[in-house]
């Protein structure tokens, strides 16, 4: 937006690349008659639909009853940003069932209810308990603070109890006194200890003890569960089984006489961290059966999870009968905003001011690290009493921020997704997000009605391509959810986990034919060997290769260390891009500089457990002009070919695939310019890593229209390629929910090959996502690009930019972008020729 001060008129121009771009036009305009005068301005803001009309506003504030609401009316008329929607969304209770009466469960139980004013459960709740008192295998999807907990603590408490009070059969079906009955698996620490309290109102009433066995229980409380005193439910993480199970302790005897598994919190379990998962209690499993004889049954919950048949399918390695519970307490006053005339995280610390200074709780949550770190950042600069809380910092900082925040001490939290999970926090008056998909949104809103008060849900769009669909489709927003997703079949999973399973126990020939060629390749590697018609491990060697796996990423760790100190931690192939030397580093909300990565030579490393590499931190003043981002060069080489379909007129093949990657330099972006593109800077000595993933690849067809106008044919193709490269992989989280978060991409020069690929080591099932649903992310990129205002021929933050580019958000074109995608929708066929695939770099 320009304005004259001393002719008094204005002009808006599109979107551009750079602000000489939109000040040519806004000549151009003037000189064509274009502008208006300053006094119409608000009307050519309301006409560019860069305001909403002050009416509709009203409107809004009337039908929904928020007259009388100072914080709603003073963000609904800031006048800064554009109000897409606000509505009141106030679901019923959950359908109420019968009266616990009537229910097959003990008075103990009963009377626990009683105590704490239940009389009745919901309806979700009374099927869950019928189908888990069954035996049958059941997945629970409800809200946040629904009462998920009871759904599956009455039936397995009810279970316990009958086989410990002399039932005979039961007790042999369930392994008799004195045992584990129960696993209840959280995905963090903080969050098992959370739920012990509302599993111990349930069970003590009854005799039946539950107790936390994890990497925080104090030793005399762990010899005393290991001992004495024997807890029928153990509440644990799969961080513990796997390591117990693998160093064969006596926690893990303890574990195998369970006949229930419980797996909160789900859809935590995608990705490489899923396929761990599914592994872990394969293990578990099959040490189970070898105990009691029986299978072990499994109950899992979540809040979210649209696809909870398909994704448990692939978690558990079983169908899954699934509960969903429909309805929740609470009031949410729902506001989505566009910022016109700012950042989008200028827009959440506008935000978190109105909140805040009306004593409002407030979480704000961002999908990345450096997200939340620059969110505090900025808004400690603004004189908002904020902390970071997110994964990376130690448990101890975490655990802080947790206690201060529900203590009231702080008003304000800026986090990851860390804090989405059942957490008591306490109290929570607003929760402000950017941009993620309805469901995931709808967990975060459960945070601000966990006790049925009012709350606030404001959902910050940002300059960006989704942001910018969503702005002109908001009813799209409302109807794109989430889909969980996980690869078991991840090739370096699998091997770690076969290798820890035939630690657990040797591998009979029977057990093996489902893992036949992995066996194959572990024997191969002198890691496993046939002995007595089973598979045993080369014990030295293969806890050499486990010593440093991580279930919750295949990247090897690299470590944060400040003033002699770890401070934090990063997953390998993520962290050479942000410590690389040089680079700016947010922790906690404070910035620092690397002074130097340093390798680790892992021949010397022998057998010690740790990192790969550390980087040394050295403070910065408070007044540097910069962050970092990694300039990046990438290059594929397709491995094995798994799977291929045609897309329209594509070939399109999902295949495993090598990426070698390279950190050329960096961009140094200044602070407060919510730039894409930064100063490059190159080092002096470039860092390799190549890893193995998964991922699609398709030839994208000529823009023989566009290349016909050009004087630099090349130039144009390859930006053109690199471009809808960018806005395939934006576009595709409206379609997979999300998944491009997890996505990396190549577009290789002026061949029109483009590769979609896992940015995790061995694969993480984005790429997968993306490939079932390619059509509609095509269609979805091709809306963005062709309603996108802009004129420039780069295009621009909202159509062609991204912010994982490591190329600087150079080589970019818009129109012949939006060619290519209307030929693929036109039906242009291409084939992936195997002579350029395997090309060498210089030929590209």
């Amino acid at each position: 937006m320009f304005l004259c001060s001393k002719c008094s008129i204005c002009g808006v121009v599109p979107p551009a690349a750079y602000p000489d771009e939109a000040y040519l036009e806004f000549l151009d305009m003037y000189d064509n008659g274009q502008v208006v005068k300053a006094q119409d301005l608000e009307s050519l803001l309301e006409q560019e639909r860069l305001l909403r009309p002050a009416s509709e506003i009203d409107s809004l504030i009337y039908r929904n009853h928020a007259d009388g609401d100072e914080l709603l009316k003073a963000i609904l008329r800031s006048k800064k940003d554009y109000v897409v929607d606000f509505r009141i969304i106030h679901e019923h209770d959950p359908d109420i069932g019968n009266e616990l009466e009537v229910l097959p469960i003990e008075e103990g139980i009963m009377n626990a209810l009683y105590a704490r004013d239940i009389k009745r459960l919901y309806k979700f709740q009374e099927q869950s308990v019928k189908e888990i008192l069954l035996g049958k295998d059941v997945v629970i999807v409800a809200s946040t603070a629904s009462g998920k907990t009871e759904a599956f603590c009455i039936p397995i408490i009810q279970k316990i109890f009958e086989a410990t009070s002399n039932v005979s059969s039961l007790r042999t079906e369930l392994g008799g006194n004195g045992k584990v009955f129960a696993i209840f698996v959280y995905p963090t620490k903080a969050l098992a200890r959370d739920q012990l309290q509302k599993v111990r109102q349930l069970a003590e009433p009854l005799g039946i003890n539950a107790s936390v066995f994890d990497g925080d229980t104090p030793k005399a409380e762990r010899d005393l569960i290991l001992t004495t005193v024997v807890p029928e439910i153990i509440i644990t993480n799969f961080d513990a089984i796997h390591y117990h199970l693998l160093n064969r302790t006596k926690f893990s005897s303890l574990i195998k006489t369970a006949s229930f598994l419980v797996v909160d919190e789900a859809h935590i379990y995608t990705g490489v961290f899923g396929a761990n998962i599914h592994y872990i209690i394969k293990r578990l499993e099959r040490l189970v059966a070898s105990k009691n004889r029986n299978k072990l049954q499994i109950i899992a919950a979540s809040a979210t999870l649209p696809n909870a048949e398909e994704f448990c399918r692939s978690l558990f390695g079983r169908e899954m009968r699934v509960i969903r519970g429909r309805g929740r307490k609470g009031k949410i006053n729902f506001v989505i905003l566009f910022p016109s005339f700012h950042s989008q995280r200028s827009l959440m610390v506008d935000l978190l001011k109105q909140t805040t200074t009306r004593n409002h709780k407030t979480i704000a949550f961002n999908k990345s690290h450096l997200g939340s770190e620059l969110l505090a950042y900025y808004s400690s600069k603004q004189g908002i009493t904020i902390r970071v809380h997110r994964a990376g910092l130690l448990p101890t900082h975490r655990k802080s921020v947790e206690d201060s925040f529900k203590s009231g001490k702080l008003m304000a939290v800026s986090a990851t997704p860390t804090l989405e999970l059942g957490i008591d926090i306490g109290d929570v008056d607003a929760i402000i997000s950017d941009i993620v998909p309805i469901n995931r949104l709808t967990q975060r809103m459960g945070r601000a009605v966990r006790s049925g008060q009012e709350g606030y849900a404001f959902l910050a769009l940002g300059n960006d391509p989704i942001s910018q669909y969503y702005k002109l489709h908001p009813d799209d927003y409302l109807e794109d959810q989430e889909i969980a997703y996980t690869d078991p079949t991840n090739p370096f999973v699998e091997e770690c986990q076969v290798l820890a399973m035939a630690s657990d126990r040797p591998i009979s020939m029977a057990e093996s034919s489902s893992m036949w060629n992995t066996i194959q390749k572990l024997v191969s590697k002198d890691l496993l060997q046939l002995s007595d018609g089973k598979f045993i491990p080369n014990s030295k060697k293969v806890m050499d290769v486990l010593r440093d796996f991580s279930i919750r990423g295949i990247g090897t760790g690299v470590d944060i260390i400040y003033n002699g100190k770890l401070i934090g931690e990063r997953q390998m192939p993520q962290a050479i891009e942000e410590l690389h030397d040089n680079a700016v580093y947010f922790l906690a909300g404070s910035r620092y500089q690397v002074q130097k990565l340093h390798f680790i030579n892992q021949s010397q490393k022998g057998r010690r457990r740790g990192p790969v590499a550390y980087a040394q931190l050295k403070p910065i003043p408070r007044d540097y002009p910069y962050y970092t981002k990694a300039i990046v060069d990438e290059w594929p080489t397709i491995l094995d070919i798994h799977e291929q379909k045609k897309t329209y007129g594509l070939e399109v093949r999902y295949c495993s695939l090598k990426i070698q990657k390279e950190v050329l330099g960096y961009s140094n972006i200044e602070i407060g310019k919510e730039i894409m593109q930064g100063t490059k800077v190159l080092l002096e000595n470039p860092i390799r890593f190549e890893f193995v993933t998964k991922g699609l690849v398709f030839r994208a067809p000529r823009p023989e229209d566009i290349l016909k106008a050009s004087d630099d044919e090349k130039y144009v193709e390859m930006s053109g390629y690199h471009a809808s490269e960018h806005i395939i992989i934006e576009g595709s989280s409206m379609v997979t929910g999300g998944a491009s978060q997890d996505l990396g991409g190549i577009s290789l020069g002026s061949t029109g090959l483009i590769f979609i690929y896992d940015g995790s080591i061995g694969g993480n099932g984005a790429s997968r996502a993306l490939y079932d649903k390619f059509d509609e992310a095509i269609i979805r990129a091709s809306r963005i690009l062709s309603e996108c205002q802009c004129k420039s021929d780069s295009g621009c933050p909202r159509c062609t930019y991204s912010y994982r580019c490591g190329n600087n958000n150079e080589y970019l074109h818009k129109h012949a972008a939006l060619e290519v995608l209307s030929r693929i929708i036109a039906g242009d066929k291409t084939q992936i020729e195997e002579e350029i695939i395997h090309a060498d770099k210089s030929l590209v």
